[in-house]
């Protein structure tokens, strides 16, 4: 009910038309799971220098429709965060502009419901540029997959201390990893932990 109201709001704010298709019921069973690499952890401040999606569907990882950009930020990149991502400011310099990308990424996720590890960070991220250039916030539905999988431990061991880091979830959960950490990679191995939770019995996905 808060969502839809939230949205109702949100719409009317929006100053481009030709995004009417963001606020329209998402796809059953059609998901978007994505990613961002940053310079650093501060939405305000900080700019997005890589996006890595993939579309789920049916329980698939629709791998050949995938969205992959690298992005030259507006900020300089963090040691910190070089350190994660392992991207460089030498890495960027045939990345295209985020204005570019945030339209392409919009018509790729269309009015899916999006999918990610601590996705609310992610979506933060994206709204920071829509916000200016729509007038609006992403009014996808969204899926956390590390509360899911807290709802699916808290089954299994009530008021037990539930492990919510991104490795531990994988291990448990035995699925492989994919090498290196990049946006694309992490939003491969995040749709495989969504597919494997929102199939177990007692899992209530909306």
């Amino acid at each position: 009910m808060f969502k839809s109201i939230s949205n109702y709001f949100n719409r009317k704010k929006l100053k481009d038309e030709k995004y009417s298709y963001l606020f329209n019921k998402p796809h059953p069973d059609e998901y978007v799971c994505f990613d961002c690499e940053t310079t650093g952890l501060d939405p305000k401040v900080d700019d997005i220098v890589s996006i890595g999606a993939v579309i789920i569907k049916n329980n698939t990882v629709i791998s050949s429709k995938k969205f992959v950009k690298f992005v030259k930020p507006k900020t300089k990149l963090q040691v910190a965060s070089i350190k994660i991502h392992h991207i460089r400011e030498c890495d960027l310099e045939e990345a295209e502009d985020i204005d570019d990308v945030i339209e392409e990424f919009l018509e790729y996720i269309g009015n899916r419901t999006l999918v990610g590890y601590y996705l609310e960070f992610d979506i933060s991220m994206i709204n920071k540029y829509i916000k200016s250039k729509l007038g609006i916030t992403l009014p996808n539905k969204t899926h956390e997959v590390s509360a899911i999988y807290y709802d699916y431990k808290m089954e299994k061991i009530p008021q037990g201390n539930i492990d919510l880091r991104f490795n531990t979830i994988m291990k448990d959960l035995q699925i492989p990893f994919m090498g290196k950490h990049d946006a694309y990679n992490d939003a491969i191995m995040t749709s495989l932990i969504f597919i494997k939770l929102k199939n177990f019995p007692k899992i209530k996905i909306n």
